[in-house]
Formats: structure tokens, C-alpha cells, sequence
């Protein structure tokens, strides 16, 4: 690593002030990605704002029919909470298969949203419920969110506090995972409103994206036989050592028809 002052602060006034005085400053929550970026010296930030210590970022929480997440809320407490079990099942068993247990008792939602690892799984869990990332300056929708691999709309001195998620009818997440990492090679969540199907696809792609072609498919027959002839295209899609775009492109269609399937 290189050298840096640490800070573990207090309360958000702190970080807004150590952030404006220090241009290079970085801000760590579970540090999954951060801190492997700094042993391997590929970030050199003068300061690292530890967010540890500010309580107010962390609990679970019911507001009418939406769940409300803190930010420095851990993966195993998401996967744990009766709140979430009960309103939103799948994103606790989503919560339940990130990584491995020391990723999941150090790792946060608002970390893993704000970096938006193409992989990650919790951005296709807000995509597809139509989540809204609350900051320190605003709330911003799901869709203009997360803009491209590991860019968002946040701004540089902004940030997240808590994800607030409406209840759906009916939710799943499907992945297939890489064996070591436990990233999404694919992976596919799919929800159920009233008035609307989403799908949500990580892992596939630079970002996360939707597929209106099976969300239409969907509104019209929710079942996996609905979209068992709709084609991802393979322009776009991520060629790496793990898999093909041919290969990612047939697994999107496979995990999003056991995602409708688990729905029940």
C-alpha cells in the first residue's frame, strides 16, 4: 500500500468536511474492493474516511410498503432480517449467496451499489424492484442510477445513506455464480407489481441492464414459458476468461425462467 490518513469519523458532517478539505480522500465502507485496490497499490487516495463508526447508516427498517436499508447495513444482516424475509424474501437469499461468510459480514449494500461492480449482485436487486438511493444531497432513482462498469450517478462529495425498496407481489434472483468468487457470471432478477414485470440482468454485461422484451412478455403471461423464445443479443455483453457473450447471452435467458419459476 501506499501511505494515507485514516479517519474514522463520527457522524456525516465530519465526512462532508474531511472531503472537502482533502481532493484525493476515499471513502471505505466494507472495503471489499477498496482495500485488495490498495494492497495491490493500484489506488494511492491521500486519506480513507472509514464509515464504520456512524450508526446512523446502519438498520432495517418498514416505511408503509417499501423496506429501507442503511447503507453500512451488512450482507448477513440483510440476508437475517425478518423484516426483509418477510416483505422481500428474494433479496435476502439474495444477501445470503454474495461471496463467502467474511465477505458477507464485512461487505454493505451501499458499498457494493456505489462501486457497481459489473458483477455485483444488489445493483440487478435494485434495478428490478425499482429501488431509490437515498444520499446526502437527494434520492435517486434505480434506472438513471447506475450509468456504466463501475460508474453511478453519484457525485464525488455525495453520499449513500440508505436504499429503500417497494414490496413487490412476487420477487427471485437466479445466478450463476463463478465458483471461486461466488460474482454473477449471469444473473437475473425478475419482480412482480400490480402494474408491472421487471427484470433486472448483472453480471452479463459492463452494467446492469434491463429486458423490456420479457418484462412485456411477462405482463402479458407471467410464467418462464412466456420468455423461453425471447433472445438476448450478444453485441455488448462481457467475453472474459469465465465465458463467452454467446455463453452469457444463453444464461440470461436460462436464469431469468428460473427466476419467474421461483416466483411461485
Amino acid at each position: 500500500m501506499y501511505e494515507f490518513e485514516y479517519h474514522r469519523p463520527a457522524n456525516l458532517d465530519e465526512v462532508g468536511r474531511i472531503l472537502g478539505a482533502r481532493e484525493e480522500a476515499k471513502i471505505v465502507a466494507g472495503g471489499m474492493t477498496l482495500i485488495p485496490t490498495l494492497k495491490q497499490r493500484l489506488a494511492h487516495p491521500s486519506d480513507l474516511i472509514d464509515l464504520g463508526a456512524i450508526s446512523s447508516l446502519r438498520g432495517i427498517r418498514e416505511e408503509g410498503d417499501r423496506i429501507v436499508i442503511g447503507a453500512m447495513t451488512r450482507h448477513v444482516e440483510v440476508e437475517r432480517s425478518a423484516i426483509v424475509q418477510r416483505g422481500i424474501p428474494a433479496l435476502a437469499a439474495l444477501a445470503g449467496h454474495i461471496g463467502d461468510p467474511a465477505v458477507r459480514n464485512r461487505g454493505t449494500i451501499g458499498g457494493s451499489i456505489a462501486n457497481n461492480d459489473p458483477a455485483a449482485d444488489y445493483p440487478a436487486a435494485v434495478l428490478a424492484l425499482g429501488g431509490s438511493v437515498k444520499t446526502t444531497k437527494r434520492e435517486i432513482a434505480a434506472d438513471p442510477f447506475f450509468t456504466g462498469m463501475f460508474e453511478t450517478a453519484l457525485d464525488p462529495s455525495e453520499i449513500i445513506t440508505a436504499v429503500s425498496f417497494p414490496k413487490p407481489q412476487a420477487a427471485a434472483y437466479q445466478k450463476f455464480p463463478n465458483p471461486a468468487s461466488r460474482y454473477a457470471i449471469a444473473g437475473v432478477f425478475v419482480a412482480r407489481f400490480p402494474n408491472a414485470v421487471r427484470v433486472a440482468v448483472t453480471g452479463a454485461a459492463p452494467c446492469v441492464f434491463r429486458v423490456p422484451e420479457m418484462e412485456a412478455a411477462l405482463s402479458r403471461s407471467f410464467s418462464a414459458d412466456a420468455i423461453k423464445d425471447i433472445k438476448i443479443p450478444e453485441g455488448g455483453l462481457n467475453t472474459d476468461i469465465h465465458a463467452s457473450a454467446e455463453y452469457r447471452a444463453h444464461l440470461v435467458g436460462v436464469m431469468a425462467r428460473r427466476a419467474v419459476a421461483a416466483c411461485g
